[in-house]
């Protein structure tokens, strides 16, 4: 799921190189993933309305179902 993230979050941007996933497991399982990608670039991963952040929790999500884990994904600064 990391990986996933990781790779989709590289085609949305202007600066490849500067995308980063941490993944953080909490007490009752849950995975959390967060991402962080270059200054002039947050606009691009969030997307009008947080439209295309949604669309990257849904994908993710859905990949995170596969494998019986639930998922969370942050967008940190």
């Amino acid at each position: 799921m990391k990986e996933l993230l990781e790779e989709l979050a590289r085609r949305l941007v202007d600066e490849p190189d500067a995308v980063s996933v941490e993944q953080f497991e909490e007490d009752d399982g849950t995975i959390v993933l967060e991402l962080a990608v270059a200054d002039d670039d947050y606009g691009k991963v969030i997307g009008r309305g947080g439209r295309t952040a949604h669309a990257l929790r849904t994908v993710v999500k859905a990949a995170a179902v596969k494998e019986n884990r639930r998922v969370l994904v942050d967008i940190v600064e």
